[in-house]
């Protein structure tokens, strides 16, 4: 397979957007490239689900569930939970902290509970999308909660509409209680998993009712989902194994591409069954082990933090550079820095530190703050880059729009020389599978050679990871992984097309 980045690709020659909205008194444009200026970051998490039966203070243990999968979702959070009659649930836009307080919690009794931490990949950033979603139908209540994307979503929410459905959000997740009210999915053996074979895409999903939680995953594994156990012996699911150390479950095994897991009410019972006979090559989300994944966490059979650091060392064989110090880009490139500079030999510096405590730059009061705020997420220490020969090591460039007011800090620091190193290789494809990167104007590699991203960012020197040298750091044959975004080989057929908001009132035009 060819390097993404290899052969010469033409220059985009669309409109020019100034970094000026999100950077004051930075002058650049990057030609072709459209991005929202209201933009926090180049690159936004995906969803956390965490879901937990049997014990009395279920609700408690879900929220620690769902603090620690934060870094997945910072849009909105919520808890559903079953007392064994009735299901209740809590949602709110903000962090799980802001979601929930003391009160809340207090008020939300159950024996069974599960969670959502959410970014929108579809639908946009409003309270009626925050998730679980819950709903009642004639077989009882259900509260569901979904981490991926439906790309058949749009089409079937259609159709559905056509036979009077009413929908009340704009995520793609509601369509799947509609598709398990249907009378006729009612009359199936299986409801549930007869749903489930219609769907097309990335899911991992929790379905609470009052008497059982189910969890299930897609047939190729886009997304993971793992089951744990607590001291106490009740059974819990999540997105990443972090979450199941928060609450000090062990890691048991993944739920299997295709798998149906049915927890009992009192939490000790497990069952499995599968949807599904197909058994199709798996197309783990690679993109998890770069960026998205807590480097805490063990993933598709990897140790996140170990997987980064290797990405870094291969990154330092395949493209050496003569420099003083190897910083990182906080603080998903720190692993693959160490990586770098273990392999090198070069000193590793800590010299950009995040400010935490800044909030979130789109609920500023107005525009001139949104774009301090961004400029304080950063904050670049001169003392340890001034004079310096900097390897500033990244783990991916997205639209390149904040990359490039990053190196432009670095050098009003002071900095001599600015050698950027990517710990993947270019993306250039979109995403349709739960990352929000889906429109190929919004990618910077996009139609571009390193050459050229390289003068827009203004570095000395540009390097990514090649695409066998990063699926060499994983454990699975390469088939296992998708890399689509890298290489446009998408493992199902996809409608380029797409768009995060394809569920707005206003696109449901599209299919008439």
């Amino acid at each position: 397979m060819a390097h993404p980045q290899s052969g010469n690709n033409n220059t985009g020659s669309g409109h020019r957007i100034s970094l000026s909205q999100l950077i004051p008194g930075a002058e650049v444009s990057a030609p072709g490239v459209e991005v929202d200026p209201l933009a926090e970051y180049e690159k936004k998490e995906k969803c956390g689900i965490f879901g937990i039966a049997g014990p009395p203070d279920a609700v408690e243990r879900c929220y620690y569930g769902l603090y620690a999968l934060q870094h997945r979702g910072q849009e909105s959070a919520g808890i559903a939970t079953s007392d064994g009659q009735d299901i209740s649930a809590h949602t709110g836009l903000g962090l799980v902290a802001e979601v929930f307080n003391k009160n809340v919690l207090r008020d939300m009794t159950g024996t069974a509970a599960i969670g959502h931490v959410r970014y929108s990949t579809s639908g946009s950033n409003r309270k009626c999308n925050a998730q679980p979603i819950l709903e009642e139908y004639i077989d009882g209540q259900v509260a569901v909660a979904h981490n991926g994307n439906l790309i058949n979503a749009p089409r079937l929410r259609h159709e559905y509409q056509k036979y009077g459905h009413i929908f009340y959000s704009t995520s793609d997740t509601e369509i799947v209680i509609h598709m398990l009210a249907k009378p006729t999915h009612q009359e199936k053996a299986d409801p549930l998993a007869h749903v489930l074979r219609h769907l097309q895409g990335a899911f991992s999903m929790l379905f609470l009712f009052k008497d059982r939680l189910e969890a299930c995953r897609d047939s190729w594994g886009f997304r993971p989902l793992v089951i744990g156990k607590t001291r106490d012996g009740f059974y819990c699911v999540a997105s990443e194994t972090c979450a199941l150390a928060s609450i000090q479950a062990t890691f048991v095994r993944e739920v299997e591409p295709g798998e149906i897991v049915t927890i009992d009410r009192g939490g000790t019972t497990l069952k499995s069954r599968f949807y599904t006979e197909d058994r199709h090559a798996r197309a783990h989300c690679a993109f998890e082990h770069v960026y998205f994944a807590s480097p805490s966490s063990t993933l598709f059979g990897d140790t996140v933090v170990m997987v980064r650091q290797k990405m870094g060392r291969r990154l330092a064989i395949e493209s050496p550079v003569d420099a003083d110090i190897v910083i990182p880009i906080p603080d998903s490139g720190r692993s693959a820095a160490l990586g770098f500079s273990k392999q090198s030999g070069i000193p590793f510096e800590e010299g950009i530190v995040p400010n935490r405590y800044v909030g979130r730059s789109f609920l500023q009061p107005s525009q001139q703050m949104r774009d301090l705020a961004v400029q304080m997420k950063l904050i670049v220490i001169p003392d340890v880059v001034r004079g310096k020969r900097l390897v500033v090591v990244e783990d991916s460039i997205v639209r390149g729009t904040t990359t490039r007011g990053k190196i432009l800090a670095l050098r009003r620091a002071g900095a001599r020389e600015v050698h950027m190193r990517v710990s993947c290789p270019p993306i250039r494809h979109p995403c349709f599978f739960g990352i929000d990167f889906p429109t190929p104007g919004e990618l910077i590699a996009n139609g571009r050679t390193v050459a050229e991203i390289r003068e827009f960012i203004e570095v000395d020197s540009l390097a990514y990871l090649s695409l066998e040298g990063m699926l060499e750091c994983l454990s699975h044959p390469p088939g296992h992984y998708c890399t689509a975004c890298w290489s446009g080989t998408y493992p199902i057929p996809v409608d380029l097309t797409v768009s995060k908001f394809g569920l707005e009132r206003h696109q449901l035009k599209m299919f008439e």
